[in-house]
């Protein structure tokens, strides 16, 4: 129940003692602004590795055709196997997971691309809109493949940085003609690929372009699959895992493969490669956490101690208190509110602070193993709320402490 009695006579107690809840406030705000810094470096550390351990989706599963290795169902071995858009299209609907991107691809490995007087020959590869994610390709101009591109059959092409470089110089690409075997193409967009230059010497075009100007029907190439992340190495071991022998079990079945047979269809599952990313960024996760919970634990002690000498100083007033009949509640009611307050406010402060500041200087944070470093808007509520209840732990230990006191002691006291 709301008193306004209560919240002026913290009020009173703060303005007596202002040096005193200064330096407790600053305490506790120091402890969760450094909390937040640390978690949003944690953050840009888990960036960083990403970026330099990998150029794919870290947990890409892909699909890749082989030749047969078993005689089965009239089919002698060395049957070479073709992926077409209904293998893709059965892969996803078969799938029990919650995909997170999916896309097939047909590829041509050197395509003649002409721009005036300047040609040379790329990998020219059809794809649909997601595949900008399982290849951690990022726009630098433009924008990349759109589902209209691809229900539309535009011809449309986003270009590779070094491609882009080899064929324009420093002319500016967006909206020119370019040619691809022969065939005019307007450039939409230019990427770059954080796996190598080599990974930028192509061009991406919509999959249903490709599969028309090159002749290739329904053929696919191969596809490629990510599922949501998960923090767990074992967990998202497991799921990719499961996912990968459920694809490949479907794709034998449609295609007449035996089962037996490892070389038909390579189901890559990138997952099994990444355990060591897992394990770097678990390490941190927990050092970060452990460092920056005893910087914040460091404050609420010192709540907790100046609550203590405020209790001391009070000694007389609670006993007072007592002597006219006050519940032991009310004396814990009164010592609780204001450790909470002051927790409160100054937690608030040094949360609201951190989290400028990282919005302010994260994105420019670009080093190499840091990466826009940053904090989840629901962490840091989370971190104010536990903030808060160790507030409280705080005072109430030395609040029930005061309750306790007799009266006649408490007026004895000095």
């Amino acid at each position: 129940m709301f008193s306004l009695e209560r919240w002026q006579e913290i009020f009173e107690t703060i303005s007596n003692n202002k040096l005193r809840t200064f330096l407790t406030g600053f305490s506790v705000g120091s402890g969760i602004f450094i909390l937040v810094i640390l978690l949003g470096v944690n953050v840009g550390f888990q960036n960083g590795i990403e970026d330099q351990f990998q150029g794919d989706a870290e947990n890409i599963i892909n699909v890749y055709p082989n030749r047969t290795s078993i005689d089965y169902k009239g089919f002698n071995k060395g049957r070479r196997i073709q992926l077409g858009n209904d293998d893709f299209d059965l892969a996803v609907e078969s799938s029990d997971h919650q995909l997170e991107y999916k896309s097939p691809m047909y590829r041509i490995f050197a395509g003649l691309i002409t721009y005036k007087n300047e040609s040379g020959n790329y990998r020219v590869e059809g794809v649909q809109p997601d595949f900008q994610f399982l290849e951690n390709a990022s726009i630098i101009e433009g924008r990349f493949i759109n589902n209209n591109d691809i229900s539309s059959n535009e011809k449309y092409a986003v270009l590779g940085d070094k491609a882009r470089k080899d064929l324009f110089k420093e002319e500016d690409p967006i909206g020119k003609s370019i040619q691809i075997s022969g065939l005019n193409f307007k450039v939409i967009g230019v990427f770059t690929d954080p796996g190598s230059e080599w990974d930028e010497t192509k061009a991406y075009v919509p999959i249903s372009t490709a599969q028309i100007v090159f002749g290739a029907g329904i053929d696919i190439s191969n596809m490629g699959f990510t599922l949501p992340k998960e923090k767990d190495y074992d967990k998202a071991l497991k799921e990719s895992s499961a996912f990968a022998a459920n694809l490949e079990r479907v794709l034998k079945e449609k295609l007449l493969i035996d089962p037996k047979d490892e070389s038909a269809i390579n189901v890559y599952n990138n997952i099994e490669e990444t355990k060591e990313i897992y394990l770097v960024i678990n390490a941190m996760n927990i050092f970060f956490w452990f460092v920056g919970i005893a910087t914040l634990l460091a404050g609420i002690i010192g709540v907790s101690n100046i609550m203590l000498i405020i209790v001391k100083e009070r000694t007389k007033e609670i006993g007072i208190r007592k002597a006219l009949g006050a519940e032991p509640l009310s004396i814990v009611g009164m010592i609780l509110h204001e450790s909470v307050f002051v927790t409160t406010i100054s937690g608030l402060f040094g949360l609201l602070f951190g989290l400028i500041l990282l919005e302010i200087v994260g994105p420019y944070i670009e080093l190499d193993f840091i990466q826009n470093p940053s904090v989840d808007f629901s962490i840091a509520i989370s971190t104010l709320i536990l903030l808060i209840g160790a507030g409280a732990i705080a005072g109430f230990f030395p609040a029930w402490r005061g309750a306790r006191i007799k009266p006649i002691d408490a007026l004895r006291d000095e």
